[in-house]
């Protein structure tokens, strides 16, 4: 018997596979694809213990399908662009991409190490010139089909480091990198219409079942579709301004307007008033996200001018609000204190006006009544409910011309912009002549200098090398500049996976082969990309339809987000020092012990709490099933085993325990996806087939059948040991190429069944009976068993309960 080794043993299993090409996969019409897919890690030096469950739960569901006969695609690559590698070259004083490319290898490295079924023939990394040159191109074809444009916008200035912070990024009105004091800062940025998308994206979800229901709710909340009326309000000395309200029924109990900082009647009133001036620039300061404004203090100042009411005529002041964003809506909201809890508590630190006009449960001397109901001091709209008031307001107001009906959503166009270096640069030229120019086709891609490094001066390097922006008009070829933003990194994640089906293809984005694989069949990662990352591939995966690169409208059929790694009930983080490191795991217990206990330890949804012991256990199972494998393959003498049909009670038992197991993880990995129950499952067999000793021919059949079951079924999880044992066991094809176990449905069927029997609820007796014995004879059976006549003797038996297959349940009294 040979020892188990996992050092030895896993290298010689990768070398088998990279020799065979295991996992490079093309197109075959005569297998079903099934494209398997983790959302692709950044480069950040070295794999953590979050990576190594995201990848295993990928790895497992590859090595599952493809055993079951399909073209399984599994690739890997690098979401390369983004602010750690330009924080990481100012600290080290090197160049971002000499820092990335560095931390791809080691990462590619670890992940080898770890046995993973990648095609590594597919990997990209999103910084090379080859991939981001067709995003350039995709983003060139929108912007002259009108779905880009460029506005001015509100963002988050950090000037120090000179560059947009989101808002997560600023802490205590500070930059979270330089320490500097941010300012709200209005600048150029681009934009892509995905409002234009946001009725199907919204729609789409009714039909998306193999996605998780949080994460549908959450995208539907993000979108924000609603109903409501925008209605103008006139302001003296300044215009028109608009705003938009799902509750038109309770415009009678309007007290006030309240618009954002940078609102231009904000703006103007400011020019002549400095105090005003003053609180907008303290505004400035604070963040400017919607959950940062649920949270902070409202604050505000009277304009000194007043909007006049669209249906009293009254005067009603206009105040600006700190908790109103430019960003959403029209910059303006009205205020009715008496219904909304938010503007009920800005009305009584400024000591604004409280009308009640719905007549609904509650006292507006305590709080806002926010439920709806029937009007009150509503004029000739009094008494109707909210629908009626809705139709007749808006009949009135789109017959005086100041208000319409109108659905908004939410969602706001998706700002593609970054005043970063390490990103993809937008392929966008300034002519004084022309205006924003796109770059040429055939002058794509606009390539990154890659050879730069920070000075102390902050901003972005490419901002002060002209010989990266100064370039001639594509249209007159006066000399021009070039656009030295980049893009949101949200763009290189957004296509990436359709890329993977034609890596190489330099003829265009996306290849024939794209519809081949197209949509990805699982796809795993997150539940914190529930939205951004999510939201933005879904919307970006329908562009490519329209624009004839592929057939589908969503890109992933079915998402299974996973849990974080926590160990001492926090999240793992350098910072915490509570980081585990994979490879010191590797090094000491072999890489198939950590993917098997990142899958058993809990459920994939569900957080995992780290254990040391849990990873022990995880290796002396493996050990276990070594040894036992081997301890068999010694006593056996026949290669070829025969089964007759003349099995006795034992052998139909552990012939049943086999299917049963088979069954249950086919199930619980194909289907249900709880890796773990299906491990439990073999831990359960592996017991079963030690205990069973039987040296009969059929015996020695049979426990040959168990242990060339069980080792197909953890193969998934742990490839590298399986595969020795494969060998061991005397077959000569690669595991992975071999076919799942099937369930033999004769070994499931039961001479014999086990109920359990109770009285008045409590466990008295186990009874064993024939499978198809009947009901009465289940019930006379139980009666008779010494321990239910303990319990029911001298007392009257009311009724006998029996639920077949599983237990009888005598009432007495």
């Amino acid at each position: 018997m040979t020892t188990y080794n996992p050092q030895e043993i896993e290298q010689h299993a990768q070398k088998l596979w990279e020799e065979h090409q295991s996992f490079e996969v093309k197109p075959d019409k005569n297998k079903e694809k099934y494209y398997c897919l983790s959302m692709f890690p950044y480069p950040s030096g070295k794999l953590h213990m979050g990576h190594v469950r995201n990848y295993t739960l990928s790895e497992i569901i590859a090595r599952y399908y493809k055993m079951q006969g399909r073209n399984v695609l599994h690739p890997i690559g690098y979401d390369a662009f983004g602010l750690p590698a330009e924080n990481a070259a100012i600290k080290n004083k090197t160049a971002p991409a000499e820092w990335t490319y560095a931390n791809m290898d080691e990462m590619s490295a670890q992940l080898k190490r770890l046995g993973f079924a990648y095609d590594w023939s597919r990997e990209l990394a999103t910084c090379k010139p080859d991939y981001y040159r067709w995003e350039q191109w995709m983003f060139v074809k929108l912007f002259k089909q009108g779905l880009v444009y460029r506005k001015d916008a509100v963002v988050n200035w950090d000037p120090v480091d000179q560059t947009v912070l989101a808002n997560e990024q600023v802490i205590d009105g500070k930059g979270w990198r330089s320490g500097a004091e941010v300012i709200r800062k209005t600048i150029p940025q681009w934009f892509l219409k995905i409002t234009d998308y946001a009725e199907e994206l919204l729609s789409s979800l009714d039909n998306m079942p193999g996605w998780p229901d949080s994460v549908k709710t959450m995208q539907r909340n993000w979108i924000g579709k609603s109903k409501g009326l925008e209605l103008d309000f006139q302001v003296e000395d300044f215009g028109k301004v608009s705003i938009y309200t799902t509750r038109p029924d309770t415009l009678y109990g309007v007290s006030y307007m309240a618009v954002a900082p940078e609102h231009p009647l904000a703006l103007q009133a400011a020019a002549a008033d400095t105090e005003l001036a003053a609180f907008l620039k303290q505004c400035g300061k604070e963040q400017s996200n919607e959950a940062a404004m649920a949270t902070m203090e409202k604050k505000g100042m009277y304009t000194g001018m007043d909007a006049t009411h669209p249906l009293t005529g009254e005067k009603v002041p206009v105040w600006v609000a700190n908790f109103v964003l430019m960003t959403y809506g029209t910059g303006a909201v009205m205020a009715v204190p008496g219904h909304d809890q938010r503007d009920y508590e800005f009305a009584q630190k400024y000591d604004l006006p409280i009308t009640q006009v719905i007549d609904a449960e509650g006292d507006v001397s305590a709080a806002a009544i926010t439920e709806k109901g029937h009007l009150l001091n509503s004029g000739d709209y009094t008494g109707m409910n909210f629908g009626q008031a809705f139709v007749a307001m808006s009949e009135h107001f789109k017959a005086t011309g100041i208000g319409r009906v109108q659905v908004n959503y939410r969602l706001r166009d998706w700002g593609v912009s970054r005043q970063r270096y390490w990103g993809c640069p937008i392929p966008i030229i300034y002519c004084d002549d022309c205006g924003a120019v796109a770059v040429p086709e055939e002058q794509l891609p606009v390539t990154l200098p890659e050879d730069v490094v920070f000075d102390e001066t902050g901003g972005s390097p490419i901002k002060k090398m002209p010989e990266f922006y100064e370039t001639v008009c594509p249209k007159c070829a006066k000399p021009a500049t070039r656009e030295t933003d980049t893009f949101d990194t949200f763009m290189e994640s957004s296509w990436y996976y359709a890329r993977y089906t034609c890596p190489h293809y330099s003829g265009g984005m996306l290849s024939d082969e794209a519809d081949q694989w197209l949509p990805v069949d699982q796809y795993i990662g997150g539940i914190e990309h529930a939205i951004l990352h999510l939201l933005y591939a879904r919307f970006y995966h329908k562009v490519l339809r329209d624009q004839g690169l592929v057939n589908s409208d969503e890109p992933f059929v079915k998402l299974l987000t996973q849990g974080m790694v926590l160990k001492d009930g926090a999240k793992m983080s350098k910072s915490k020092g509570n980081t585990v490191d994979p490879q010191c795991l590797i090094d000491q217990y072999g890489a198939d012990t950590v993917r098997l206990f990142s899958m058993f330890a809990a459920p994939p949804e569900q957080s995992l709490e780290w254990s040391d012991e849990g990873v022990e256990g995880a290796a002396r199972y493996l050990n276990r099933v070594w040894f036992q494998v081997t301890s068999f393959v010694e006593v056996t003498t026949e290669k070829e085993f025969g089964m007759t049909s003349d099995l006795d009670k034992s052998q139909k038992d552990m012939r049943l325990k086999i299917h049963q197991t088979i069954a249950k993880v086919t199930e619980d990995i194909g289907e249900r996806q709880t890796f773990n129950t299906a491990i439990a499952a073999m831990m359960e067999l592996t017991n079963a087939l030690s205990k069973f000793s039987d040296e009969s021919d059929n015996g020695m059949a049979i426990r040959h059948e168990g242990w060339h079951s069980l080792v197909k079924m953890l193969s998934p999880f742990a490839p590298h040991m399986t595969q020795a044992l494969w060998s061991q066991l005397g077959e000569s094809e690669l595991l992975c190429e071999a076919s799942w176990p099937e369930v033999d449905q004769s070994a499931l069927v039961q001479d014999e069944i086990e109920m359990v029997v109770q009285v008045n609820g409590k466990l008295r007796a186990k009874l064993a009976v024939a499978a198809d014995a009947s009901k009465e004879d289940i019930e006379a059976l139980a009666l008779i068993e010494e321990n239910v006549m303990k319990f029911t003797e001298g007392k009257v038996i009311r009724k006998v309960i029996v639920v077949p297959n599983r237990l009888v349940n005598v009432v007495v009294s």
